[in-house]
């Protein structure tokens, strides 16, 4: 442990001496990974889909697009080559930048130099490989550095929730994280291998294997862990300190609390920052140490060329610029709004049986803004109210709504967390809803066995009555959203997205979205074209309050009761020490 505590001590002298140059790189790279790369992708995949008239790109529409537009396709993939050599260039500046600042010798035009001959080094056939590498590493990547790329690289939480329902797909689940863990760390010194020792991607991962022998690999994660728990001790100390402060500036004048809690959570952002620099810096100095040459020691400070001083000045004035200003937006509150509140498959905190009458009269007490339903197509071309393309799960009958007409399956009675009701047909739960003078969030489920004109029958019977209430239609299928749009575009319907990866653009009024890569900015393009954006499942009060945050214009949850306490709190708790909190604990990636 002395001697861990001696590297580290090692290390974070040799910060503190060039810690403007590790400042200024950091910042440097984030800025302009986050003000030009990202958005630049994001616009490109946006301009190419919409230039060949292709809304979206999901696993519906693949197949499509690879035999009908396979020029686009060609050039998706080629995109995505692109990226991946940004990545690594993005590895590469971080890498040679730490090498050349610790060393004493940093300067622009040699770093520039250096990334330019890694670059050269790369060769069309290690792309692949240098693919796997990057996903491979992502789980570990939060313990060393995370890039703000890397960090869009995600299971969406609904695939995570799905998963751990079944036991089997729970262990296929650990196992492979556990692979992928043990292989990041057995394969982490891949890059700096290729970059400072040249060494072709193969090659670099055979010696990365070596390198990192069982002795070895364990030196090197207690190292990290150690610096990880340092790190978090410090933020915690330094945050809980500010936010006590806060708690009694807030007692002075308006003007007066305000000023402070500018400052305050300036501070918070500027340390925050610094603390995620220097374990990142300590991390891959750590990380690299085993290779032969690379050198950290503890030096003294070589007096740095104007024009490098200039840049890293520069630099870290804009980063405190735009921090403040961004603590001044969020302490004011610009444009923060309350979210339409609904209730997931019309329950709350399993009060029922999903997507039933009985669930609904207890959740309307609730007062949602709008219950979300789910309609399948009968064989008999009717609709009932339910999610599960078959039966099996709440019925114990392995039989689809398509395979059994209206009257058979209202017969059926269903189970789930020890309640039962019968399955309701659509125009059942319309006059319940009705009664209760309860508002509909719809959604169109399809399977490739319904009716040609299914879509045509759904607004015929239910067009004029759904525009009169003000529901709402949703779907997953784009098709759906494509034809009611043609039908009738008096309705209202939004695009159920899984994943976020382009910036909105489609026929439909709105989005929703799952929660987990849904982000502000999205949220702010689809505003923009005054298209709400509704984020679903949300069943944490962190994340619910991340949402609001975020300005989603509502939330889809399981646990409606905690949803309306949350927005209470939201609204009546805006105390500066309450939003200092809520930025430290509830927003720590849009920090970032």
């Amino acid at each position: 442990m002395k001697n861990i505590f001696r590297k580290i001590d090692m290390y974070s002298k040799n910060f503190r001496i060039h810690w403007l140059e590790y400042v200024a790189l950091f910042i440097g790279i984030d800025i302009f990974t986050q003000m030009l790369i990202i958005p630049l992708f994001r616009y490109v995949t946006t301009g190419i889909l919409k230039a060949s008239a292709i809304p979206f790109v999901s696993y519906q529409n693949i197949v499509t697009i690879i035999t009908t537009h396979t020029g686009v396709a060609l050039l998706l993939i080629f995109e995505l080559v692109i990226l991946l050599l940004v990545i690594y260039g993005v590895f590469a500046l971080i890498l040679l930048g730490i090498r050349e600042i610790s060393q004493n010798r940093f300067s622009l035009k040699l770093l520039f130099k250096e990334l330019w001959q890694t670059y050269r080094s790369v060769r069309v056939g290690s792309i692949l490989l240098l693919g796997l590498y990057f996903l491979l590493i992502v789980p570990f990547a939060d313990m060393v550095y995370r890039t703000p790329i890397l960090a869009k690289v995600q299971i969406p939480e609904f695939i995570l929730d799905f998963m751990t329902r079944n036991i089997w797909l729970v262990s296929g689940l650990i196992i492979f994280y556990l692979l992928a863990f043990i292989l990041g760390i057995r394969l982490i010194l891949t890059l700096p291998l290729m970059i400072y020792q040249e060494k072709k991607t193969w090659i670099a991962m055979k010696e990365s294997w070596k390198l990192t022998s069982h002795k070895n690999w364990w030196t090197l994660l207690s190292r990290l862990l150690v610096a990880g728990i340092c790190v978090s001790v410090i933020l915690v100390i330094c945050n809980l300190i500010i936010y006590f402060c806060q708690l009694g500036l807030d007692h002075l004048p308006e003007k007066l609390s305000f000023s402070f809690a500018i400052f305050n959570l300036l501070l918070v952002q500027i340390i925050s920052e610094l603390m995620a620099i220097w374990i990142s810096v300590i991390s891959i100095l750590i990380v690299v140490a085993p290779l032969h040459g690379f050198k950290a020691e503890d030096q003294k400070k070589i007096k740095s060329k104007k024009t490098v001083k200039i840049v890293d000045l520069c630099l870290v004035i804009i980063f405190i610029l735009t921090a403040g200003i961004n603590s001044t937006l969020y302490l004011k509150g610009v444009d923060l709004q309350r979210p339409v509140t609904i209730s997931h498959r019309g329950v709350s905190d399993k009060n029922g049986v999903q997507n039933t009458i009985p669930a609904l009269k207890k959740t309307a007490k609730l007062h949602p803004d709008y219950v979300e339903i789910d309609l399948h197509e009968t064989k008999d071309k009717h609709f009932v109210v339910m999610h599960d393309e078959n039966l099996k799960k709440l019925a114990g009958i392995n039989k689809t709504p398509k395979d059994l007409t209206l009257k058979q399956l209202t017969r059926i009675t269903l189970h789930e967390d020890g309640h039962q009701a019968k399955i309701a047909s659509f125009d059942q739960y319309l006059k319940a809803a009705q009664k209760l003078k309860q508002k509909l969030l719809i959604e169109v489920k399809t399977t490739p066995n319904d009716s040609p004109k299914m879509l045509q029958n759904f607004n015929k019977k239910y067009g004029k009555l759904i525009i009169k209430r003000k529901y709402q239609v949703q779907s997953l299928d784009y098709r759906v959203i494509e034809g009611l749009h043609q039908i009738n575009p008096k309705l209202f319907i939004l695009y159920i997205q899984p994943y976020n990866f382009t910036y909105p653009q489609s026929v439909a009024d709105g989005y929703s979205m799952e929660y987990s890569t849904l982000n502000n900015d999205f949220i702010w393009q689809a505003q923009l074209q005054n298209k709400p954006v509704y984020a679903w499942t949300v069943n944490s009060p962190q994340m619910m309050m991340k949402m609001m945050y975020d300005n989603a214009n509502g939330i889809i949850t399981d646990r409606l009761a905690e949803l309306n306490e949350t927005v209470k709190d939201f609204e009546d708790n805006r105390s500066y020490a309450n939003k200092l909190l809520n930025f430290i604990l509830i927003l720590p990636d849009d920090n970032k």
